[in-house]
C-alpha cells in the first residue's frame, strides 16, 4: 500500500469481505476479554460494595493498595502472571502458560482493582445518599451494600464498560503470557502490533477498525439503555403526581 487512503479501503475490504484470518482473531479477542470481565467483575462488584459501606481498622491501607493496583502497568501485570504460572512458579502444574486462560487470567487481574475501585466509588455516594436509611430498617452491611448496588445497577453498568474496554484494549500482559501464537493466542491487540512492525497496515487498520466499532457499540447500547431507564423513571414520578392531583 502506498497511500493511507489505500490502506484503509483495504482494510473496508477485508472486513467487509469477512476475511477468515482476520475474524478468527476477532472472536478469540472478544472471547478472552469477555471472559476475564466475567470473572473479574463477579468478585470486584461484591468486594467494590463491601468496602463502600464497611468500616474496618486497616481500610485506609486497603484503600491505598486499590488504588496503586490502577496505575500498575499491564506489562508488571504480565511479568507477575507470567512468573505464577510458569514451570517454577505456584501455578506451574495447571500448564496455562502460552494458552487462552493465561491471557483471561492476566486480563481479569488487570481489571478486578478497577472494577472494585469504580463500585466502591459508586456505591459509597449512594451510601451516603440513603444508606442509613436502609441501615434504620436492620439492613446489614452485606444486605445494604447489596441494596446500594442493585439500586446503582445502571451506572455500575458504565463500569462494565469501562472494564471491558481496558480488558479488550490492552497487549502488554496478553503479549507476555500468551505469547501472541498465530492460531492459539493472537488477539487484536497483538495482532494490530505485529502486522504493523510487518508493514501490513491493512490488516493493522482492519484489526483497529472492528476494535474501534465494538467499543462504540457497547457504548451505545449502555446509553440506550440509560435513557430508557430515565424515561421509565420519570414516567414512575409522573403517573403517582397525576393521581393525587
Amino acid at each position: 500500500m502506498n497511500t493511507f487512503a489505500d490502506s484503509f479501503a483495504t482494510a473496508f475490504q477485508l472486513v467487509l469481505s469477512g476475511d477468515p484470518g482476520l475474524w478468527v482473531v476477532v472472536w478469540r479477542s472478544l472471547a478472552v476479554s469477555a471472559t476475564a470481565c466475567v470473572i473479574a467483575s463477579g468478585a470486584g462488584l461484591v468486594l467494590g460494595a463491601w468496602l463502600a459501606v464497611s468500616r474496618f481498622a486497616g481500610r485506609g491501607a486497603l484503600m491505598t493498595v486499590l488504588n496503586t493496583a490502577l496505575a500498575v502497568p499491564s506489562v508488571v501485570v504480565g511479568l507477575v502472571v507470567y512468573l505464577l504460572l510458569s514451570r517454577s512458579g505456584p501455578l506451574g502444574f495447571l500448564g496455562w502458560l502460552f494458552s487462552f486462560q493465561a491471557m483471561v487470567l492476566a486480563q481479569a487481574c488487570l481489571v478486578l482493582p478497577l472494577v472494585t475501585a469504580l463500585t466502591r466509588q459508586v456505591v459509597e455516594d449512594a451510601d451516603r445518599s440513603h444508606g442509613e436509611q436502609l441501615a434504620s430498617l436492620g439492613a446489614g452491611t452485606v444486605m445494604r451494600s447489596l441494596l446500594l448496588a442493585w439500586d446503582e445497577r445502571y451506572a455500575l453498568l458504565t463500569v462494565l464498560i469501562t472494564a471491558f474496554g481496558r480488558a479488550i484494549s490492552e497487549v502488554g500482559a496478553v503479549m507476555i503470557v500468551g505469547g501472541n501464537i498465530e492460531g492459539f493466542t493472537r488477539v487484536m491487540t497483538t495482532a494490530i502490533a505485529l502486522e504493523t512492525s510487518k508493514g501490513d497496515l491493512p490488516l493493522a487498520l482492519g484489526l483497529g477498525l472492528v476494535l474501534l466499532a465494538v467499543v462504540l457499540l457497547l457504548n451505545a447500547l449502555v446509553a440506550l439503555l440509560r435513557r430508557w431507564r430515565e424515561l421509565a423513571d420519570s414516567a414512575q414520578t409522573t403517573v403517582p403526581g397525576a393521581v393525587a392531583a
